[in-house]
């Protein structure tokens, strides 16, 4: 055995390699196994051997234990890992059926497996699903197109990655991930219906919705889940039959019969579907505003998904045409097994009514477990109900039927709340017991090298530069819970010189900001044109969101995505002469007036700026935002040095710059709406400003701005409103909603 220079063995070699990629201390790293290669790269020897054979239960009377469940998913998944670690891992993995790949064949299961490693006390599986994590470099298939980088079954081999980062919170092992679900969220959140699906078929409700609902689990960002939402009721308008309580594959199955003349329904498609919705149950929030529609399409399934099992305890794969396919299918049984057992362990089934098909279907689907571990009998890819052999094997079943144990393993125990927590993050030892470390390369051979390559090590890990210096939040990092103090409604007003002279104020409807000097210095042209926040809680949450390097992420109490630029925003204002907008820089001097109550109050000075090369105007305004109120007020008083009256325009600017949203104006009531168009990520922003009929004589515009003109005389006081609403906040759904409370409201000018 070579030793190191410190005593310790050369197995240590390949742990220190690996040390900074981990971020582990040496400690722990010392404890973790070095993978001894097996007959294919990569793979331990330990997973070619499955575990012992347990004595499966097959008396539908009988309720096995939670060991006896456990012992049987331990089983049939140390089976198929088994299977996959004994054949070389293809280059191309698109269409591979039982090999380890990236596809959804594979990602099934890995599902299923990843599951049974949270309550495993066998380290192997984890292992194994790090390693195929790891040699996929945490990437997705489809990137060819814009078709396939749509996806939903290149997109299912996500929930892995999602699992890995809950546990390791290695930021790198989401980020690919990531990348794939931003681009695909505008699409799935298409304001327009189109003729075409992004899901076209069930399966797909299976492979997407529950990766994209846990990325918003992750990150606090509801876009994600919003965008899901989206896509699966387009998905679910098209293939969901009412009057049959079941799923068609696809478009291409309405109308179509089978031999006794009823509609073809594939059992495993509909599996799909309704493991897709036990796994998206799991993530979505409990006050999410869709969530009972996913509840109540569960509960009308189940019942019809019972009243098809067989007597055998399993499903035909044409679920009305038995006498067409008599043989046991166990790729959609399985599903069926495992989302009934959920229902009853999260409550949404009777357990008196449900558990004897669960019994049943689970004494069904271990009868037809293979003297190998797999399970047999399974349905191999395909669009379609077709005839099954017993010795077909697919890893989508063993997967399924991983899910189905772990839900039977739970049946003694009280009913689990919804949604589910991530997984909390694992000890460092645990990650090293879990992540396989490659031997040294073949070259590192004789003390000299083995001690020459340690140095090597050390030296890559104390001379790296390691961001977690900074201390910075991570790109991922969730708003932390707010404390009972800060969930308190209070109106706001804060000078931030922790943001560039930033003036925040919100209260529990709306939130604002205008910048400062500091800003100014730093990036020019920075104006004086008011930013509106998206905000969807009452109590105040810009100090926290800012906390953040990157606060235009939505993290579930809002964010900036309104994009100012040199426009007036949300009711800025400017000299209108000779057609032009002329406008001031930042504010120069600021007073919080009143901050924390039931109104946020505060004014400021705007420096002397010119209105071409005829005057010069300069400002002092008051802000007050009341508790209960969407409308900050405005009290403006500009001087010049003319005493001719002023015409002012009070802008709201055209964002996103260039889109066309709706504009309505009212010279009348002394009022301008836009609404803005829809941001596929985000939604959409209503803005209002409000004058004194009497001040205004018309309407302009210019590149950046709708303006409402208002007459003024320089050192006189004037009065007018500026509100703001967001389609996501919770108390205006649309356009018409908006302009309706707007229309409503008294203003006292």
């Amino acid at each position: 055995m070579n030793l190191l220079p410190n005593g310790r063995s050369s197995r240590l070699l390949p742990l220190l390699l690996a040390g900074a990629a981990l971020g582990l201390p040496a400690a722990a790293l010392a404890q973790a196994p070095v993978v001894v290669q097996g007959p294919v790269a990569g793979i331990d020897p330990v997973w070619l051997t499955p575990t012992p054979r347990p004595a499966l239960s097959t008396d539908p009377k009988h309720l096995p234990t939670r060991a006896e469940a456990l012992a049987a998913a331990e089983y049939v998944s140390s089976a198929q890992i088994a299977s996959m670690a004994r054949k070389p891992i293809p280059a191309a993995n698109g269409g591979v059926l039982d090999h380890i790949s990236a596809n959804w064949v594979s990602a099934a299961f890995y599902v299923g497996a990843a599951r049974l490693a949270r309550v495993s006390d066998d380290p192997r599986t984890l292992r194994f699903l790090t390693m195929v994590a790891d040699h996929f470099n945490y990437s997705l298939r489809g990137a060819r197109s814009g078709k396939t980088m749509l996806n939903a079954d290149d997109i299912a081999i996500g929930d892995l990655y999602e699992e890995l980062y809950s546990r390791r919170q290695q930021e790198g092992v989401l980020m690919p991930l990531r990348q794939r679900l931003d681009w695909q969220v505008p699409h799935l959140a298409r304001a327009e219906d189109t003729p075409a699906l992004i899901w076209w078929w069930c399966d797909a409700l299976f492979m997407a919705p529950p990766v994209l609902a846990r990325m918003s689990a992750i990150t606090g960002d509801p876009k994600y889940l919003i965008a899901a939402d989206k896509e699966w009721r387009r998905t679910a308008e098209r293939l969901w039959v009412p009057g049959d309580r079941l799923f068609l594959r696809d478009a291409r199955f309405a109308g179509r019969t089978e031999a006794n003349g009823k509609p073809i329904y594939w059992a495993r498609g509909n599996g799909w579907v309704m493991g897709g919705l036990a796994r998206l149950l799991e993530s979505m929030p409990a006050d999410f505003a869709g969530r009972s529609f996913y509840v109540d399409t569960f509960r009308t399934m189940a019942p019809r998904i019972a009243e098809l099992q067989r007597p055998n305890g399993l499903w035909a794969t044409s679920l009305l045409a038995p006498e067409t396919y008599p043989e046991p299918e166990t790729s959609g049984s399985a599903f069926f097994v495992y989302a009934l057992a959920w229902g009853i362990n999260h409550g949404l089934l009777d357990r008196k009514t449900y558990l004897p098909h669960v019994l049943r279907g689970w004494a069904g689907l271990n009868r037809q477990v293979l003297p190998s571990g797999m399970l047999g009998a399974a349905q191999k890819t395909g669009d379609q109900p077709v005839h099954t052999e017993p010795q077909e094997t697919g890893p989508y079943a063993s997967g399924a039927y991983v899910l189905a144990a772990l839900e039977i393993a739970d049946l003694s125990a009280p009913a689990k709340a919804l949604p589910h927590a991530e997984p909390a993050p694992d000890a460092p030892a645990r990650i090293a017991a879990t992540t396989p470390v490659p031997p040294p390369p073949p070259t590192v051979v004789g003390p000299q090298e083995v001690a020459r390559r340690a140095q090597e090590m050390r030296a890559t890990e104390s001379l790296s530069y390691d961001p977690s210096t900074l201390a910075r939040p991570s790109a991922i990092e969730k708003i932390a819970p707010p404390t009972e103090e800060q969930r308190r409604p209070r109106a706001v007003a804060r000078f931030a010189p922790d943001r560039l002279d930033d003036m925040l104020w919100e209260n529990d409807r709306v939130a604002h900001r205008i910048y400062g000097p500091a800003l100014e210095a730093k990036e020019p042209p920075s104006g004086s044109g008011i930013d509106v926040w998206a905000k969807r809680v009452r109590w105040p949450f810009m100090d926290r969101q800012l906390k953040f390097p990157n606060y235009h992420v939505d993290r579930g109490e809002g964010l900036d995505f309104y994009d100012v630029g040199r426009s007036r925003g949300a009711g800025g204002l400017g000299i209108w002469y000779d057609n032009k907008l002329w406008t001031s820089r930042n504010y120069a001097e600021h007073k919080v007036l009143e901050t924390g109550g039931d109104t946020a109050r505060f004014s400021v000075t705007y420096k002397p700026w010119p209105v071409d090369v005829v005057r010069k105007v300069w400002e002092e305004r008051e802000f007050a935002l009341p508790m209960g109120s969407n409308f900050t007020r405005m009290r403006s008083t500009l001087s010049s040095d003319s005493k001719e009256p002023l015409i002012v325009g009070i802008g709201i600017g055209k964002v996103p710059v260039g889109a066309k949203g709706a504009i309505t104006r009212d010279k009348e009531h002394g009022r301008m709406l836009y609404w803005q168009p829809t941001d596929p990520e985000h939604g959409e922003l209503g803005i209002a400003v409000v004058a004194d009929p009497a001040m205004v004589v018309g309407f302009a515009e210019d590149a950046e701005n709708y303006l409402m003109l208002v007459r003024v005389e320089p050192g006189k006081p004037f009065t007018y409103y500026t509100g703001s609403a967001w389609s996501r906040g919770g108390d205006f759904a649309n356009r018409e909603a908006w302009e309706k409370h707007v229309t409503e409201q008294k203003f006292a000018f």
